[in-house]
């Protein structure tokens, strides 16, 4: 697709039409997204999307059939739409934004700035949707593959859920899932856009499209012999195993060798233990053993906690639709207003009946600081104009709960939000090699966890919270805008 700057909410242009007929459109704002809650109840995520964000920011512009389709659109009150000053704007439209965002397979958390983007607060408003599509995501499909990946306990773990994926969204979840740490795809489209490794084996078509289960198998392992994995329960498991058996010797014989048998149904626990004991008393010690079949994190767990013998896992269906949390909830929201021929910025705040949804004004950025072990101890969300000094007070404060509060003083940080587009260009490569880097970004991170942090059910919370000053002035805009008196009594 071409044309991604439709690729919004059409009040993103509505509202584009009001900043420009009211002549605010080029008033200077700083809008961020971040996510409010945990998904899959875990302890972490894994920030995912920068790269199409990147890919998309770099060719964001309006063609003429664009420009045509807004133009035929009718008002329903009458009349059209948009109007002919938008549309002449459009016509020339120059993306003129700066965006900073966290590195891909970063670790985030909760209520921290992933992407800050600053410029004209039409243009800014223009790429919410887009931005969130991207991120919101392939951040939830990060995770998820992260949480089996972190289940498998260091078996491989293969995604193939394309085939059941919500549409061609599973182009990036793929990618996603890679970052998160499975090892391959079966998305080959995928693999080719993104340089990703691919991986697969037969269906039970194959084996059904032969007069019996071992002359099918016989036939793979003929034209596939440096690359077969065997599908062993088309009929009956046990008996695919004893005809996996029969080839995988029958291979040996010839110098080569059966790679693994899979099993997709069934008690997958029960039936790896039969086919590794089978196996070895055959002597294919080899022969390694995937298990597939609606598998998630908490089934994967639960296997090996049977002591299963489970050299490799293929997860599809539950990753690639991020099983069983639809949405990660990112949100976007405007912190900062700069007035034309101002050099200050001015604090913008939301605030509602629900605690949950207050904003933080300001430029924001986040500082992760760590302990002397390497574990992270924090991380500090701060205005990036009124930044602590590396000698001031490192004191974090709750954004929900100012009792809650925590010192940081003397640990070595650093900070996360880095450029990612400036004047036009793309200022962080992102090659279609970065999927690994971002993998093993990913895999340095959750290193640096604590154990009680990696938990997949009720993991320990990591503190993130507020530099105490921005804590300080968010609590006055806060009282400000409810008109609430907050001077001491006498």
């Amino acid at each position: 697709m071409s044309d991604w700057a439709l690729y919004t909410d059409l009040y993103q242009l509505t509202m584009a039409q009001g900043y420009l007929e009211s002549g605010s459109g080029s008033e200077e704002a700083t809008f961020h997204m971040y996510f409010r809650d945990y998904p899959f109840h875990g302890g972490y995520a894994i920030a995912c999307g920068m790269e199409q964000l990147a890919s998309i920011l770099e060719d964001y512009t309006f063609s003429e059939d664009d420009i045509a389709y807004l133009a035929s659109l009718d008002a329903p009150g009458g009349g059209k739409l948009f109007s002919g000053k938008l549309l002449d704007y459009l016509k020339g439209f120059s993306l003129d934004v700066s965006v900073h965002a966290v590195p891909e397979g970063t670790i985030v958390f909760p209520n921290e700035p992933i992407v800050r983007v600053q410029g004209s607060i039409m243009q800014c408003q223009m790429l919410e949707t887009m931005l969130l599509n991207c991120v919101s995501f392939q951040t939830l499909i990060a995770t998820k593959a992260a949480r089996v990946c972190q289940a498998a306990d260091g078996r491989p773990v293969t995604e193939f859920g394309l085939r059941r994926a919500q549409g061609t969204g599973a182009l990036w979840a793929s990618r996603a899932a890679v970052v998160g740490g499975c090892v391959s795809t079966s998305n080959v489209l995928a693999g080719k856009e993104f340089h990703l490794p691919v991986s697969g084996t037969h269906s039970h078509s194959w084996v059904m499209s032969f007069p019996d289960e071992l002359t099918a198998f016989r036939e793979y392992a003929r034209v596939s012999p440096t690359n077969c994995s065997l599908l062993v329960d088309t009929y009956d498991v046990e008996q695919g195993i004893l005809n996996a058996i029969t080839v995988g010797l029958e291979m040996r014989s010839r110098g080569e060798k059966l790679r693994a048998i899979r099993i997709d149904s069934g008690d997958l626990a029960w039936l790896a233990k039969r086919a590794r004991k089978e196996l070895d008393a055959a002597g294919l010690h080899e022969v390694g053993i995937m298990l597939t079949n609606d598998l998630d994190e908490i089934l994967v767990q639960s296997i090996l906690d049977e002591g299963a013998p489970v050299d490799i896992w293929g997860v599809g269906t539950k990753l690639a639709t991020a099983f069983d949390q639809p949405t990660l909830g990112g949100v976007y929201k405007l912190s900062a207003i700069k007035m034309p021929g101002s050099s200050a910025w001015e604090d913008r705040l939301k605030i509602s009946e629900s605690v949950t949804k207050l904003t933080t004004p300001g430029v924001l950025d986040v500082r992760r600081y760590y302990n002397d072990d390497g574990k992270i101890a924090g991380d500090m969300v701060f205005d990036v104009n009124a930044a602590p000094q590396a000698d001031a007070e490192q004191t974090i404060v709750d954004p929900f709960d100012a009792l809650r509060q925590k010192q940081l003083d003397g640990k070595r940080f650093e900070t996360l939000l880095a450029p990612l587009f400036e004047d036009g260009t793309v200022m962080l490569a992102h090659s279609a090699s970065s999927a690994m880097e971002a993998q093993r970004r990913a895999r340095e991170g959750l290193a640096t966890l604590d154990e009680s942090q990696l938990r997949l059910m009720n993991p320990h919370t990591y503190p993130v919270g507020l530099e105490k000053k921005l804590h300080e002035r968010r609590q006055h805009l806060i009282a400000k805008l409810r008109q609430v008196d907050c001077t001491p009594g006498d």
